[in-house]
């Protein structure tokens, strides 16, 4: 391939590049470019009425440029280079260099990207060659391999070992499962190469919060070197959720550079070299969450050896706020709104007499009834989050835990706590106890320092099936208050993380009382917990705000939410040494 350098980067000859706006000129367009002070504004408005106005800016996108042909897309001997028929490239964005694929060149501010549709099985080695020709060190991949039982993308690298593609023999060297997206080193011939696959975004849709693709972005920025060619990126299509990673990182780039975002002209330029780029109102309804979630909050990832210092800042006065950074941190997390309508599932009358205080409703996406499901670091359903049963439903939450397959408990309440009743006993005290179909009996019982563990024999009678389930009785954890240390806390978390690897890392059942404050603490704390030892790194403001997305009073007060940085300030301190994390 003849190869031009730009700027450093390596641009194959007669791809067009688009650069990203520089210095955007606020004219008299119908949607001209926005300051970022009124982004949560003009989001509020134009998400009224269903996205009303939202569906009516995306929809006078152009399709694809007026004077554009695909005849080059079109000829017999590239249909099978096309994975869909309906969405071809410009003839101006094609290259006949690169007779091996269809590919699409981006100069953005820091970095060059290609982004192209998935690999067909007829196009994988061809992929490989151009990633070699390319010296591309990261590969951005944003779809599954297979949606709703439908190919998506062809798995182009082998599961395990080494795999020649043509003359490009790739083996590879790690993979890390994480709960958004895995990492895949790759060894090619003796290049090292990054494949980040984030997992966690529906054909068709968007994912729930942006926080895990802001979260994947930032890592793939971080981790592509200098030296680099550019970065693929693909999706299935090569134009809805590719479209819309490269629109996100542009206009976050031009937020912090000019203090505006453009992206209705983003867009428009870039479906002249691809059509259908963000390709739904819903994707692009996201990229402007995306971008306002980063407005607002920031970047609040730590390493731990910074916590110390950022506790200091944190219990120092906040600039302008009248209270400590700690509060003013809090009050962000206070402060975010759950639709109502997103309760209906809580709000009915036949799960209202489940509910033991009837304040905390559950939101909608991944709840049954009491019953709320949170992800964790690695896992999706990580962990069952619940009240503590009421006489009226231990039926309930044992036919809950069965369903979930869970095989740990977490009590963070005692049965009575001054004077009034928290949490029905669903336990057997000696023998067995049956509830519905399902019987329940005591095999051991042990007290440890903080906490009691109890082995249960849990059997379904109809099905007749048995498990062997744990519960992790905690005492030190007041109704009002905190713990006097961590040390319990982590000891706990240490113990059920143990029993998890055994048991199959089936979802973790965790309640409190009202299954909330403590609840949510402990679900926190042991996602923060296990990212630190992994990665060094911590976010417990965007750790609790996901938690609170989806259950508006997880970590309740602001005595648990310092609570989660004085837990983890006393992890690092005991593991002084980094490498005693791993």
């Amino acid at each position: 391939m003849r190869m031009v350098t730009v700027s450093g980067l390596k641009e194959p000859r007669g791809l067009q590049s688009v650069p990203l706006l520089a210095r955007s000129p606020s004219t008299n367009r119908k949607y001209p470019p926005l300051p970022v002070d009124k982004l949560e504004e003009e989001m509020n408005r134009r998400m009224a009425d269903d996205n009303k106005l939202f569906r009516e800016e995306f929809n006078a996108l152009p399709v694809c440029p007026i004077q554009a042909s695909c005849d080059a897309a079109s000829k017999e001997e590239n249909k099978e280079k096309n994975r869909y028929v309906n969405i071809l490239p410009c003839d101006i964005t094609q290259s006949t260099d690169i007779s091996i694929y269809f590919v699409y060149f981006m100069r953005l501010s820091k970095f060059a990207v290609i982004f192209v549709p998935g690999p067909k099985e007829e196009t994988v080695n061809d992929f490989w060659r151009m990633i070699w020709e390319q010296n591309t060190a990261t590969i951005v991949m944003v779809t599954n391999l297979k949606e709703r039982k439908e190919c998506k993308c062809a798995q182009y690298w082998p599961d395990q070992g080494c795999w020649t593609y043509g003359s490009i023999r790739v083996s590879v060297e790690d993979t890390t499962v994480l709960v958004d997206y895995t990492v895949r080193k790759f060894c090619i011939q003796q290049r090292l190469l990054i494949q980040f696959h984030f997992t966690s975004w529906p054909d068709f849709g968007v994912p729930f919060t942006p926080i895990g693709m802001l979260k994947f972005l930032k890592k793939v920025k971080n981790c592509n070197p200098p030296y680099a060619g550019p970065i693929v990126v693909h999706c299935s299509a090569g134009v809805g959720r590719t479209g819309t990673f490269i629109v996100i990182d542009a206009m976050l780039d031009m937020m912090m550079s000019e203090r505006k975002v453009d992206v209705f002209g983003f867009v428009t330029r870039i479906r002249a070299q691809r059509c259908q780029m963000v390709q739904t109102d819903m994707q692009y309804v996201f990229i402007f969450q995306a971008l306002l979630e980063h407005y607002l909050y920031g970047d609040t990832e730590l390493e731990v050896t910074s916590l110390e210092s950022h506790l200091s800042k944190l219990y120092a006065p906040a600039p302008g706020a009248g209270c400590s950074g700690l509060e003013a941190e809090f009050k962000k997390l206070t402060s975010i709104k759950i639709q109502n309508d997103k309760m209906r599932t809580g709000n009915l009358p036949a799960n209202m007499k489940k509910n033991r205080v009837l304040q905390i409703i559950p939101c909608d996406p991944l709840t049954s009834g009491f019953v709320y499901v949170f992800q964790g670091y690695r896992q999706k359903d990580s962990y069952v989050a619940s009240q503590g049963p009421l006489l009226h439903t231990i039926e309930d939450f044992w036919r809950m835990i069965w369903e979930w397959r869970s095989c740990s408990i977490v009590m963070l309440t005692e049965l009575e706590e001054r004077g009034q009743e928290k949490c029905a006993q669903y336990w057997p005290s000696d023998g067995t106890v049956v509830h519905g179909d399902i019987s329940i009996e005591l095999k051991r019982e042990e007290e440890s320092e903080s906490y009691t563990v109890r082995d249960l024999l849990v059997t379904h009678t109809r099905e007749n099936k048995a498990r062997a389930v744990r519960q992790f009785h905690f005492h030190g954890w007041p109704e009002i208050g905190i713990p006097t240390d961590g040390k319990g806390m982590i000891n706990i978390i240490a113990a059920v993380q143990k029993q998890q690897q055994q048991s199959g890392n089936h979802p973790i059942t965790v309640h409190c009382s009202a299954g909330a404050g403590r609840t949510g603490t402990f679900c926190a704390l042991s996602t923060v917990l296990e990212r630190v030892k992994a990665e060094g790194i911590l976010d417990v403001f965007q750790t609790v705000k996901s938690l609170r997305l989806q259950r508006p009073h997880m970590v309740q007060t602001l005595e648990q939410y310092e609570f989660c940085y004085k837990v983890v300030q006393e992890y690092i301190d005991a593991f002084s040494d980094y490498a005693n994390f791993k």
